[in-house]
């Protein structure tokens, strides 16, 4: 009985057009799932609903959070009557719109202390300004120049819902007519998420255009040796596009992580349809195209698949990091190494037998001096050399690369972590300089939320506790530098006391506003204290939020009262915490799956061989990282797994070039040599342009991306470094080991 291979060699061979239309086929379904892909930010990126950490702080935005918009006024003179008019004017068509809860700025000051009514002239201004509390004034109008209005929007408001709020609040600004001199420049976290996907709408298109063409220069430089060298390009444009198809038809969005994804895919896409390529027009030199055919799709197709799903195994290990879009980044390399292989597995044989494909050159015969060779055919017989010294000599060339890897494995522990969102993005992005002007002029907009659950949280005792809590918090740490909560609103309205019983506090609920309320209290069983910060780095605000859990605990809540930390800057500190776990958790566990895949293929221990130079290539990854300075972001934190997946496949069609010759009856240091002198090139050429796809990654504005594109064109090089050189040293301690120097029939995926 024929296996799948087989039959696909002799379908392409018999019933070429027919192929081709069931390949166009899934072409047409893959760009109908193409206008379904969609964009996402925000803390569905981060965090997972479905987890408790997830549920809280969607339960928490839902319930009490809202996100603000901040309207930045400048004119060389915001006090003026006229600015201030147009300011009060703006604000009140402005809370009229749909999921808006409030708008408030310095008219509402002067409006509160002139009775209602804005002032009319520039000294009753300047009257009540003197007047009002100072740190109140500061916050609302920093200097002369400018002035800023804060947008409070319901809570529980979706992205989709804020980017239609954003645009409605800008197309009110646009038909405004603000004054002679007066500037309105719209900004806060909803106005930073919506031009950050902006940006990453156009990075994505830069990137996988820079990669196409950086990959085209390289398919001309080291593959030109063959007829139709761009074909290559093509193949990866095709598994591009049913990559992207197949997203959309499987609901999964992009985000700032999945962007690295697609050069990532370009890279090791052309790989395979270079392995495809280079390997019928080794065969149509010495026989047919339906040879050529057979040959291509019955001898490689396997061997690449096993090298495709190492390859994907480490990225599945990603499927279990706890940070959602690196979750993504792991399933889009997941359909994209497996569209990217059907893609060259089908288009490259079909495409020749179309075309006729006839070879540019023909093998050179026995008597071919060295002097008539080209410079591939050298770079051949360089590549066997160094293998064959390598084999001969394998115990110092392990040793070497061992006592690096093991220096790196060591320095990958001092490696920072990095988890700031805005520190991921371009600095210049106007966005997120507004946001630092605000922090500058307003202090930090970020709060850290505390959930207090009871059984009554209006009981007299809790909220002594909630009060007593929230004071101990402001007077021990300095980076807090206030707190809301149930409990100052309730001594706000009862002349700066508690009250004493429960019916008291009752009373003082009563005259509180609904719409105030209910900002820190849901019911009688849940309350929320906020409290503000100055800015910080990251690392420090997962410190705070550290040190904040402790004292919760040492405070000895009531019996019966739960307090839970929640919040934008706790699940920041979270997935600082998980990059530091997961990075490791998904290297290990790529190991195991690769380890269990090639011992379940293979059923021999020397299978491991593939692996082992690998263990090398991470720990030179974790060298680098700490040498260059960089940090492990949630992009970063794949890179062990990535490796894993992109070195495998080079390391694997080594070993199995290498049992085909043995297969043969060649001696194994012979075996070796061959087997890097033919596979070595193709690994060169796929490899380096792989190099040149990752390159792209390096031209991105956003610092996430274009650290990733660093690391990763150097874990390429070191890839390739660890097949050529290291993956011979491995064989030939392993046939050393096993007693296997020659091998009398074809086994593994030979066969």
């Amino acid at each position: 009985m024929k296996n799948p291979y087989q039959w696909l060699a002799d379908a392409i061979n018999n019933h070429t057009w027919a192929v081709a239309g069931v390949a166009g086929a899934i072409f047409i379904l893959a760009l109908f799932g193409l206008s379904m892909v969609t964009m996402e930010t925000g803390d569905d990126t981060y965090i997972d609903k479905n987890t408790p950490r997830g549920a809280l702080l969607a339960h928490y935005k839902d319930t009490y959070g809202s996100d603000a918009i901040m309207l930045i006024y400048e004119a060389d003179s915001v006090r003026s009557p006229d600015a201030l008019r147009y300011i009060d004017h703006l604000q009140e068509d402005l809370r009229n719109e749909r999921y808006v809860d409030s708008v408030s700025g310095v008219v509402d000051l002067l409006k509160q202390a002139n009775g209602g009514t804005l002032p009319s002239s520039k000294a009753e201004i300047d009257a009540i300004i003197g007047e009002a509390p100072p740190e109140m004034v500061e916050r609302m109008l920093p200097s002369d120049l400018m002035t800023i209005s804060v947008i409070t929007l319901d809570p529980g408001v979706s992205m989709s819902a804020q980017k239609q709020v954003l645009g409605n609040i800008e197309s009110t600004i646009r038909i405004s007519g603000p004054p002679p001199g007066l500037s309105v420049t719209v900004s806060g976290n909803p106005a930073f998420s919506k031009e950050m996907e902006g940006e990453m709408g156009g990075q994505m298109g830069i990137l996988i255009l820079a990669a196409m063409l950086l990959m085209v220069l390289a398919v001309l430089l080291l593959f030109s040796h063959v007829r139709y060298s761009l074909l290559p390009v093509g193949v990866v444009a095709v598994g591009l596009i049913m990559t992207f198809g197949f997203m959309g038809l499987s609901g999964i969005s992009i985000s700032m992580v999945v962007i690295g994804a697609f050069p990532v895919l370009i890279g090791i896409g052309i790989d395979y349809a270079i392995q495809f390529h280079a390997r019928f027009d080794e065969e149509i030199q010495r026989g047919t195209i339906p040879e050529a055919v057979w040959a291509t799709v019955v001898n490689l197709g396997p061997s690449v698949l096993i090298a495709m799903s190492a390859t994907a195994l480490g990225f599945i290990a990603m499927f279990f990091a706890p940070v959602p879009m690196v979750a993504d980044f792991g399933m889009v390399c997941t359909i994209g190494v497996a569209s990217c292989y059907i893609a060259a597995l089908i288009i490259v044989p079909v495409f020749a037998t179309v075309m006729n494909y006839r070879p540019k050159k023909e093998a050179p015969t026995s008597g071919s001096q060295e002097g008539g060779l080209s410079f591939i055919e050298r770079y051949d017989r360089i590549l066997g050399r160094l293998a064959y010294t390598v084999a001969k000599h394998p115990v110092p060339v392990i040793l070497l690369v061992a006592v690096v890897a093991a220096g790196g494995y060591h320095l990958d522990q001092s490696v920072p972590i990095s988890a700031d969102e805005k520190t991921f993005v371009p600095d210049d992005m106007p966005a997120l300089r507004d946001l630092e002007k605000i922090t500058r002029t307003m202090g930090s907009t970020s709060t850290i939320p505390i959930i207090v659950i009871a059984d009554d949280v209006l009981s007299p005792e809790t909220l002594a506790w909630i009060d007593q809590f929230g004071i101990y918090e402001q007077e021990h740490n300095d980076k807090i530098t206030g707190v809301a909560s149930i409990a100052t609103l309730i001594r706000e309205h009862n002349g700066g006391v508690l009250p004493s019983t429960r019916g008291e506090v009752n009373d003082v609920v009563a005259r509180i506003p609904e719409p105030t309320l209910k900002r820190y209290l849901d019911g009688n069983m849940e309350a929320v204290l906020e409290f503000s910060t100055v800015d910080m780095e990251m690392s420090v605000a997962r410190d705070l939020v550290k040190r904040m859990q402790s004292d919760a605990a040492w405070n000895n809540p009531p019996a019966g009262v739960t307090v839970k930390i929640t919040g934008t800057m706790e699940m920041f500190a979270a997935v600082m915490d998980d990059i530091a776990e997961s990075r490791t958790f998904m290297t290990l566990l790529g190991f195991a799956f690769i380890i269990g895949f090639m011992i379940l293929v293979y059923r021999r221990f020397r299978a491991i061989s593939p692996v082992i130079p690998i263990i090398f290539i991470v720990g030179w990854n974790g060298a680098i990282m700490y040498l260059l300075g960089l940090d492990y972001t949630p992009l970063t934190a794949v890179l062990g797994s990535m490796t894993i997946g992109v070195a495998s496949e080079y390391t694997i069609l080594i070993m199995e070039r290498c049992e085909e010759e043995l297969a043969r009856g060649m001696e194994f240091l012979d075996a070796i040599q061959i087997a890097v002198q033919k596979i070595g090139t193709a690994i060169t050429a796929s490899g380096m342009t792989t190099v040149f796809g990752f390159a792209a990654l390096t031209l991105s504005t956003f610092n996430i991306i274009s650290n990733f594109g660093i690391v990763t064109v150097i874990t390429v090089g070191f890839s390739l470094l660890g097949a050529i050189v290291v993956m011979p040293a491995v064989l030939s301690l392993m046939y050393r080991y096993t007693g296997r120097t020659q091998a009398p029939a074809a086994i593994g995926a030979a066969e």
